[in-house]
């Protein structure tokens, strides 16, 4: 049996949908080893996957005062009190340099402590077929022996955007596409309208005319951000998918030659989930906000698809 567990409703009707598996809305940092033991069938490796909130220790976060970072801390006790077969955990890289990489090290500790074997690693995306320059750090650890971390896949010919978006229809900004409700642009004003007018795929901001550059780029402390407002390139993977791919001033989330942002059917589809992928209910209202968040939180489908096959060939291994 397959269960998802996240504080987050929003996450039950596609977890349920898609996978065909129970969801548990629950904040991990409440979890008892009775919530997750009674999920795992007798005589079965029992896997344990944990994803403590990225935020905390992205680049995004300068500041560090989001307390979710504890959660990392809530992981490592479940797993010493569930002590599964096998644990997977994956986060942003700069876990290892947070608070001067004592955190990660506790975690680790922990691990080594309850008799797990651990490999960890960082993962560049489009190594493993994703379409998008995505790096995350990676653990494994297993109590049945040596784990292993994924090898590459897609070292040598790494997918872009044009592979994964490039036959989809094309929109105008604010549209919406007849045949699929996911693939809407959201829409721009008149001067955001004007800037990606005169974007080039892979510029910046810097390329266009003064009139059309923001203020807060115009000033010393907004000089250096020039990865917003951009256009993507068909012949690269795409940036990170953030929850606001949506928007094109939140990052380089301009569509290669349309005027317009992402939709949130190309985001999904950057971060590797099939077409047909349901978000939401039939006829229920698309919330950007909503499904952004669900598909930018998301770990990208194909890296996790790559952990699920170490994980397997681990478990193969030893029987």
């Amino acid at each position: 049996m397959a269960a998802g567990i996240d504080i987050d409703e929003a996450c039950r009707f596609p977890y349920e949908t898609n996978n065909a598996a129970p969801f548990l809305r629950k904040d991990v940092g409440a979890l008892t080893a009775k919530d997750v033991s009674g999920l795992f069938l007798p005589k079965l490796t029992s896997i344990l996957v944990g994803c403590a909130p990225c935020q905390p220790f992205s680049t995004y976060n300068q500041k560090n005062k989001d307390p979710s970072w504890r959660l990392l801390h809530a992981f490592g006790d479940l797993i010493g009190d569930v002590q599964p077969d096998v644990v997977s955990m994956e986060n942003v890289p700069r876990l290892l340099t947070f608070r001067g990489g004592t955190l990660f090290q506790k975690f680790v500790d922990k691990l080594n402590v309850a008799d797990y074997k651990v490999a960890w690693g960082v993962l560049y995306g489009p190594d493993y077929g994703l379409a998008q320059t995505r790096s995350r750090l990676v653990l494994l650890a297993s109590r049945l022996g040596n784990i292993k971390l994924p090898r590459p896949t897609h070292k040598n010919r790494h997918r872009t955007v044009r592979d994964e978006i490039g036959k989809l229809p094309a929109l105008t900004h604010g549209g919406i596409d007849e045949m699929d409700p996911l693939h809407r642009s959201s829409r721009l004003s008149d001067i955001n309208l004007r800037r990606i007018s005169s974007a080039k795929p892979g510029g910046t901001w810097r390329d266009w005319q003064p009139n059309l550059v923001a203020n807060c780029h115009k000033l010393e402390t907004g000089k250096g951000y020039s990865s917003v407002y951009g256009r993507m390139e068909w012949t690269s993977p795409s940036p990170t998918i953030t929850t606001q791919f949506y928007g094109f001033g939140n990052g380089r989330f301009g569509h290669p030659d349309q005027n317009r942002a992402l939709s949130l059917r190309e985001g999904a589809l950057l971060q590797g989930f099939p077409r047909g992928y349901e978000f939401i209910p039939p006829g229920e209202k698309v919330h950007f906000t909503t499904v952004g968040r669900l598909i930018g939180n998301a770990v990208p489908v194909r890296l996790a698809s790559a952990i699920a096959r170490a994980v397997r060939n681990h478990i193969e291994s030893v029987r």
